[in-house]
């Protein structure tokens, strides 16, 4: 009986829902990812991987075709953007990197500051300690890098106004750096080890090389082109043109948020002749086999596939599957028309409703399980969909896609085209080292 749905409580389920404690979220975190440090924060070299600006990359974007400042200026105006506006976000989020800066150099830190295409592997060697500067998007590139766990990231977020920063320090902490320095050497906060993907990449024509997504805005011809540029590198420099990975090889990175594996552009259309004279425009799914911890491979055609973690919960797989209280409010009056039950529909209880079914959805950054979630799936008698979303251990994904990528937190992609198969899971030893610091 406790676990009868709203329909079949009737009344009853409402006076609960509208007194009572809230129902059970759909999974609950099973270990405790956050303690209290032993010791201060006290590193003797710090990386600060800094943005790139919207500034920075109009300027960069349009280098090369000789424009001067007066032409961007132009330029933006007729995009309808304001040079000014974004010559002054750019003096604002430099002045905050340097005031990092200069409050970690106080304290006797070594510091190498790095723009993102500047950060790789051998900074993070070098560094105890990484600090991004910069919004989320900065912190996922960061964190992506870094493959131990025992090597703390700090994100700061340095435009406050413009960035929502969640994975940053409170956003008071911008420019009270110093009162947050002093706090982490004196040990006055938590370490929160935040639970990460891993991915390994088995099959036929497999290319483990990713394109970087980051600081470029790319077409969908322009990205398939990058992939194949990349692909014919590592072939010529292997020297074979049909080289392929039949064991599974463990990529060099990890994923925070999430991982979505789809066609290049899941919206995408091709022409497809109807008649001499006319040409029909077609939806390209996304087809692929998965299988969800070991279980049975299900073939499945969609907008494609999302994979993220507790972190990635409160992100794109939240806007996924979050339902919106105009549908609970329909599903609602059709259960009261079916059953006859007196099933309240005050706006109260809708938006009540609504809120703990969305609350569900997000689960804690440190919990080991992953949730995926299928987007817009097709179901016929050729494919079917037995779960739309749900928790797991690991998920396999077979490719039948013809131009289909894999994106990590939606900045490195990884070619993942017919006979591909992609194995998504978790590890202890994949665990990102963050802070927990009270506001």
């Amino acid at each position: 009986m406790a676990r009868c749905s709203v329909l079949c409580l009737g009344s009853r389920t409402a006076s609960l829902l509208l007194r009572g404690p809230p129902p059970r979220p759909l999974h609950r975190s099973l270990c405790s990812g956050s303690s209290e440090p032993k010791a201060g924060f006290n590193p003797e070299k710090v990386a600060v991987v800094t943005k790139t600006t919207r500034y920075e990359f109009e300027q960069q974007r349009y280098r090369y075709a000789g424009l001067s400042e007066d032409d961007l200026k132009q330029l933006l105006a007729m995009k309808g953007s304001s040079y000014s506006g974004l010559l002054e976000r750019h003096n604002i989020h430099t002045s905050n990197v340097e005031h990092i800066v200069k409050s970690l150099q106080r304290k006797g830190i070594e510091v190498r500051v790095l723009k993102r295409g500047e950060y790789n592997e051998d900074v993070v060697r070098w560094a105890d300690a990484i600090i991004s500067a910069g919004g989320d998007g900065t912190m996922l590139l960061v964190a992506s890098k870094v493959l131990s766990k025992d090597k703390p990231v700090v994100g700061v977020n340095t435009d406050p106004e413009r960035s929502e920063g969640h994975l940053c320090l409170p956003v008071r902490y911008t420019h009270a750096f110093p009162e947050a320095l002093e706090k982490l050497c004196r040990g006055e906060f938590r370490w929160l080890w935040r639970q990460r993907l891993r991915l390994h990449l088995e099959g036929t024509g497999i290319n483990p090389h990713p394109v970087d997504l980051h600081d470029q805005q790319l077409s969908l011809e322009q990205h398939t082109q990058a992939h194949r540029i990349t692909t014919m590198d590592n072939q010529h420099k292997r020297g074979t043109l049909y080289d392929t990975y039949s064991k599974p090889s463990l990529l060099p990175i990890r994923s925070l948020n999430e991982i979505f594996i789809g066609e290049s552009l899941s919206s995408r259309v091709k022409l497809k002749p109807f008649t001499p004279h006319v040409k029909l425009l077609l939806h390209r799914a996304s087809y692929y086999e998965i299988s969800v911890d070991d279980g049975p491979w299900e073939k499945q055609k969609s907008s494609g596939l999302s994979v993220c973690t507790g972190t990635g919960s409160k992100a794109w797989s939240y806007n996924i599957n979050k339902l919106a209280e105009q549908a609970v409010e329909e599903v609602l009056k059709i259960g009261k028309a079916q059953t006859g039950l007196d099933i309240p529909l005050e706006q109260t209880f809708i938006e009540k409703v609504t809120d703990e079914y969305n609350k569900s959805l997000v689960f804690s950054p440190d919990d080991r399980h992953l949730f995926y979630s299928v987007r817009e799936p097709i179901v016929n008698r050729v494919f079917s969909n037995s779960r739309q979303r749900g928790f797991a251990s690991k998920v396999c994904v077979r490719s039948r896609c013809w131009d289909a990528c894999m994106v990590v937190d939606g900045g490195t992609s990884f070619e993942f085209n017919d006979g591909a198969i992609a194995t998504i899971s978790m590890s202890e030893e994949d665990q990102l080292r963050t802070v927990i610091l009270e506001n």
